[in-house]
C-alpha cells in the first residue's frame, strides 16, 4: 500500500545536486518547484556494453551518473535519456550525417525514448524509475531532413532530434511522457523525490 503523504520520510538537509549540465533539465525541474542548489555533471563512459539492451543501459547510465556526482551532504539527482529502434541504440547525433541517419530511419516509423532517473541520497542509497515513452515521426520527405538538419537542434541530442523545438511539428504520435522525451519525466522525478523525502509540493 502506498505511503501517506503525511507519513513519507522528512530529510534533514533539503540540498539537491543536478548531475547534469542539461539546461531543459533544469528548467523542466523548475516546472515541479524544484531548483537544484548546484550542478555537477558527471563524466563517465557512456559506451554501451556489448548486447546491452536499451531499458538497461538507460538505467545503468543514471545509476552510474548519479554515483560519480556523490556528496555526503546532498541528495543527487542523475538522468539519462535513450533513443531506441528495436533493441538497436540510437547515437547522440554529434555531426550531420549521425542525424540524418537517424532521422532516416524512424521516418514513418515508431520509437522508444527510455528516460531514466536515479536519485542518489547522502547515506548512499539509491533509488530509480524509468519512463518508457513510444513516439512515431510522419513519413519525411528528404525536404524536410535537410529543413531539420540545417536548423542544428539535432546537435548533441540522442536520435538526432529535439521534440522540444521544430521536431515536434514532425511528430505524428506519442505515446508518453512527453517530458519524459525531452529529458527527465516529471512524474517520475516527483515520485522518486517524494519517497526519498525530498520536500516537493
Amino acid at each position: 500500500m502506498a505511503a501517506d503523504a503525511t507519513h513519507l520520510p522528512t530529510i534533514q538537509n533539503g540540498r539537491l545536486i543536478l548531475a547534469s549540465a542539461s539546461p531543459r533539465r533544469r528548467d523542466l525541474l523548475k516546472r515541479i518547484g524544484i531548483a537544484p542548489d548546484a550542478v555537477a555533471p558527471a563524466d563517465i563512459d557512456e559506451t554501451p556494453l556489448k548486447a546491452e539492451l536499451p531499458r538497461v543501459y538507460a538505467v545503468r547510465m543514471a545509476r552510474e551518473k548519479a554515483e560519480a556526482a556523490a556528496r555526503d551532504d546532498a541528495f543527487v539527482l542523475a538522468g539519462d535519456t535513450v533513443v531506441a529502434v528495436g533493441r538497436r541504440i540510437l547515437p547522440k547525433a554529434e555531426d550531420e550525417a549521425t542525424a540524418r541517419q537517424c532521422l532516416t530511419l524512424m521516418s514513418g516509423r515508431r520509437h522508444r525514448v527510455l528516460s531514466a532517473i536515479a536519485l542518489r541520497a547522502p547515506d548512499g542509497s539509491i533509488r530509480e524509475r524509468l519512463s518508457e515513452t513510444e513516439v512515431r515521426f510522419k513519413a519525411l520527405h528528404p525536404t524536410e531532413i535537410d529543413a531539420y538538419i540545417a536548423s542544428g537542434e539535432w546537435h548533441g541530442k540522442a536520435g538526432g532530434y529535439a521534440i522540444q523545438g521544430r521536431a515536434e511539428g514532425l511528430i505524428a504520435w506519442i505515446g508518453g511522457s512527453h517530458s519524459g522525451v525531452v529529458g527527465l519525466p516529471l512524474f517520475e522525478t516527483r515520485a522518486l523525490l517524494r519517497a526519498a523525502g525530498f520536500p516537493v509540493g
